[in-house]
């Protein structure tokens, strides 16, 4: 019996040995096919890093369309003419302004490709009356850009206007590099940014909304054929496919958003429930517009020169010199030819614009091109059909412009001058969202209350201005000013013929 127990353990140890040879050999596999997967990973990033953001950039001013559109107001066109007769210079108003708008457009652009990553290898200009039809810049110009990818070794070449499907294939026919154009580049930007999920349905959706009409098929060579008699012919191609799973995706995201809007909605009815206002900050991208959400609720967001560094919508309580209560919400900011198609798929962001009792339109004071941001910023608002809204004009980065300048600024267009990095003009800010709001106005009342209500005593005294405090035994008779959401709880409390 001995002998026998003892070959049972033996046996058993044996089998135990190989299970964790087995368990040991197995492990190491694993670990090394992570080690492979992280070393792969890392050869894909460093390439990435050292090439793929290796980009030239394309810039080109259609001439024709100038005549079209006016990007200065008159008044600036007037007060440039006038200023240039008084230094005894001849008036070249038209080909400084056209010379301005076009180098502020194409920093402009240059900014947005260093926002989505890309090291700029070279910039090219062009100038023509209308756009080719068949690669927008001309064939001359192509072989241009060609030269200057094969010199450069860049990996990526960007546009600064929309590519039409045939465009953009004739193009890409003609380099040996990826081809983006501007809404490509920007929808890469909302991308890299999105951190909710609402964010990155929304900008899945437009990226898909975008590449639909540019998928490219192989004809017969990516045909599904079929097999058997009565079955051989072209099937469905690739092409086809490729459209019918984007169209599932879209159908999905698209009801994804659908109960996110559900959600949104029962938070604005329990929000609702108590009258608190919204004021949402509108602007161009850059404005600062995150930089003064910080300075007026210490919310400690994303502050970046970068365009579109934030992007999901954030929403803080505020407190106004009138102890009234506003929940402001900071948007993502607009851009001069935004996609529509990001426009129709952030309408859930946009939603808080909508919602909105004020909006506060921010504008960098210190750029050359307010006016035109400006026109941008209020054709977004149109689109959301919010125009009829009140708009308090904000003209932050006050401390760069030089205070005659600020001054004249702010008399013509009836806005704020502000400095959110500094916190200057923050307090006639507050005022004037004061001032403007129409929502739970502020009233007068008297209360007799006891001593005994302490509870009331501490409510008033925190959303409430207290003008007047007299004592009278066990009595307490008060003069406040305060919203009317929060004096008419007290109903009971009141006097009639007021205070004394």
């Amino acid at each position: 019996m001995t002998s026998k127990k003892a070959s049972l353990e033996a046996a058993e140890d044996q089998s135990e040995s190989r299970r964790n040879r087995r368990k040991t050999v197995r492990r190491s596999l694993v670990e090394a096919s992570e080690a492979q997967d992280a070393a792969l990973l890392a050869r894909e990033l460093r390439t990435s890093q050292t090439q793929q953001e290796l980009a030239v950039l394309v810039v080109v001013e259609f001439t024709g369309e100038l005549r079209k559109r006016k990007q200065i107001t008159e008044a600036a066109r007037l007060a440039r003419t006038a200023a240039a007769v008084m230094a005894g210079e001849e008036d070249f108003s038209d080909q400084s302004t056209t010379t301005l708008d076009f180098e502020a457009t194409r920093a402009e652009f240059e900014e947005l490709a260093r926002s989505a990553g890309a090291s700029i290898a070279a910039t090219i200009v062009q100038r023509r009356q209308k756009p080719d039809p068949s690669s927008l810049v001309g064939q001359g110009k192509l072989d241009e850009i060609v030269a200057v990818v094969a010199s450069t070794n860049a990996s990526l070449v960007l546009f600064d206007h929309d590519l039409s499907p045939s465009q953009l294939r004739n193009i890409e026919a003609r380099l040996p590099c990826h081809v983006i154009d501007r809404s490509q580049l920007i929808l890469d930007i909302f991308a890299r940014h999105a951190k909710t999920r609402e964010g990155q349905l929304q900008v899945e959706l437009a990226q898909l909304e975008y590449q639909l009409p540019r998928l490219a098929g192989r004809g017969r060579a990516m045909s599904q054929l079929g097999g058997g008699i009565g079955t051989r012919g072209p099937g469905e191609t690739q092409l086809e496919t490729d459209r019918r799973k984007i169209n599932l995706r879209l159908d999905h995201i698209k009801m994804q958003l659908d109960s996110v809007r559900r959600i949104r909605h029962q938070q604005r009815q329990r929000r609702e429930a108590v009258p608190v206002p919204v004021v949402a900050l509108v602007g161009y991208t850059n404005a600062g517009k995150s930089t003064l959400f910080n300075a007026l609720t210490e919310a400690g967001v994303l502050e970046s020169s970068r365009m579109f560094a934030t992007l999901d919508p954030k929403l803080r309580q505020l407190q106004l010199p009138s102890r009234r209560k506003i929940l402001l919400s900071d948007t993502v900011g607009f851009i001069r030819n935004l996609p529509h198609t990001l426009v129709t798929s952030f309408r859930a962001t946009l939603e808080e614009v909508e919602r909105a009792e004020i909006l506060l339109h921010v504008q960098d004071a210190s750029s050359p091109m307010r006016e035109e941001q400006k026109i941008q910023v209020e054709k977004v608002l149109a689109e959301l059909e919010v125009s009829s809204k009140p708009v308090i004009q904000i003209l932050n980065k006050a401390d760069l412009v030089p205070s005659q300048e600020i001054a004249h600024l702010s008399n013509d267009r009836e806005a704020i001058p502000v400095s959110a990095l500094q916190g200057s003009g923050l307090e006639q800010l507050l005022a004037a969202i004061d001032a403007a709001l129409v929502a739970d106005p502020i009233i007068e009342s008297s209360f007799r209350l006891p001593q005994s209500e302490g509870a009331i005593l501490a409510s008033l005294e925190a959303g409430a201005l207290i003008d007047e405090t007299r004592f009278e035994g066990n009595l307490v008779f008060l003069h406040v000013r305060g919203p009317a959401s929060l004096l008419n709880r007290y109903q009971r409390f009141k006097e009639k013929d007021g205070l004394l």
